[in-house]
């Protein structure tokens, strides 16, 4: 037999090396834990997201987790509740950040809708879209300005007329056109006969757009909603083709025309559709009268109907701002004319010439009174593509959540009164405690959210 011995130095550094082995060992052990709380959390939050509402996908394209559950509360228990029933683990739960469908004027709604539209019709016909915006930001901008042009230039007449004590005679006189349409109404004016207008109506306390909304909290780290001019095409573009108008009503929705109280506002079909023809009315004038000013041949038959009136009560002084009158009337007239054929489903052209001139000065003072056979055209804009720009033009915030308004109603029309909008979750960020060993606890946050 050998003798052997372990010295003492090597006694050490076995047991350096048996604690080392023993910490990786602990250390992977814990992490390895970590990772699967982590993972079951995960798990469990793709899980409660997964659970959406189906119909609010199905017919506007857009994912929202119902927080109440088909119920008639919404509680944050409820997500909790399902985030453990999917195997998120024994541990402390709590929600830190949770954001909500409505939040920010309709925020997150407004970033699905881009994002949806930006992939299913990428950017070219966006940008010939956007080729056009500036004319019709320039037509509203001209709109005020031919509006306090126009009752400038009524108000000269009304005055210089009190002062000599006259008036000008009811035959051609187109101060009559203003009166019928201050006691008619514009939309009685453009309404085709045969066009039968919704009378539906909502509770406007109700909506999303007027009531008190539950709010989430928490900031999250998400892209910027741009607000260029192409991501307003995108979100313009998704409300032509999801939302209803009169040209195309839906009869089984809370209201016919969508479109027009996206637009309005109002309670109502009739009020709505009477804001929409208004605005397109005054869309149209200040490209009509300006039509009008650069045209030698139409001018000179304002002025020559402007001379026999003011020959007749004896005041060729007032030639001049009478051919103004008739100016304004006859623009308003044919705006009327245009927003008529474009309710009976035809086109119009957005700028104006010879060829495409509707109304004449001798049928000007029948509008409202009789049937006037005018050119129809061919070309040109729909009704529809009016509405983009009205929309375009609109405040976003506004259409937007006027756009959580319509969807609310009609989901609640199909599901039940539980829906709310403002219950349905877009993000959420839950907080987690775990325990791993005695005395050791993990802390983390899982996120998600739809995009």
């Amino acid at each position: 037999m050998k003798k052997g011995e372990v010295t003492a130095f090597l006694s050490i550094l076995f047991l350096l090396f048996l604690s080392l082995t023993a910490a990786i060992i602990e250390s992977a052990t814990v992490q390895v834990t970590k990772n699967k709380r982590r993972a079951d959390a995960t798990r469990a939050i793709e899980s409660v997201f997964a659970e959406y509402q189906k119909d609010l996908l199905k017919e506007y394209d857009v994912f929202a987790l119902d927080g109440t559950y088909e119920s008639n509360s919404f509680t944050e228990k409820k997500l909790l509740d399902r985030f453990k029933f999917y195997g998120a683990g024994k541990g402390t739960y709590k929600i830190e950040k949770i954001q909500f469908l409505s939040d920010d004027l309709g925020r997150a709604f407004r970033e699905q809708v881009i994002g949806y539209m930006r992939q299913k019709n990428g950017v070219d016909h966006m940008q010939e879209l956007a080729g056009g915006t500036t004319e019709w930001i320039d037509q509203e901008r001209e709109q005020g300005k031919y509006e306090k042009e126009g009752k400038k230039v009524t108000e000269s007449l009304e005055k210089s007329l009190a002062e000599a004590e006259q008036e000008l005679p009811a035959e051609d006189n187109p101060l009559e056109l203003f009166s019928e349409i201050k006691a008619k109404g514009i939309l009685c004016m453009v309404v085709p006969k045969e066009l039968k207008i919704s009378e539906k109506m909502i509770q406007l306390k109700e909506m999303p757009s007027n009531r008190k909304l539950r709010k989430g909290r928490g900031t999250f780290k998400t892209q910027k909603v741009k607000r260029d001019t192409i991501s307003k095409l995108y979100f313009t573009s998704y409300l032509l083709e999801k939302f209803s108008s009169i040209d195309n009503p839906d009869e089984k929705k809370k209201l016919s025309y969508e479109l027009e109280y996206i637009i309005g506002g109002r309670k109502s079909d009739r009020e709505n559709l009477d804001i929409v023809v208004t605005k397109l009315v005054g869309m149209r004038f200040p490209v009509n009268y300006g039509f009008l000013l650069s045209n030698s041949v139409k001018k000179a038959e304002a002025e020559a109907m402007a001379a026999t009136l003011a020959g007749v009560i004896a005041l060729p002084a007032l030639i001049g701002v009478i051919k103004q009158t008739i100016l304004l009337a006859w623009a308003f007239g044919e705006s009327i004319i245009e927003v008529r054929a474009l309710l009976e489903g035809e086109k119009v052209e957005l700028l104006k010439n010879q060829e495409n001139w509707k109304l004449q000065l001798s049928s000007l003072l029948k509008l409202g009174k009789e049937e006037i056979n005018v050119q129809k055209s061919e070309s040109g804009l729909s009704y529809r593509e009016y509405l983009r720009m009205l929309l375009f033009l609109q405040k976003q915030e506004e259409i937007t959540m006027r756009s959580l308004d319509v969807i609310e109603m009609n989901i609640r029309q199909k599901r039940g009164e539980f829906f709310r909008v403002d219950s349905c979750v877009s993000k959420l960020e839950i907080k987690s405690i775990c325990t791993i060993r005695e005395k050791i606890t993990y802390r983390f946050s899982t996120l998600y959210g739809y995009q």
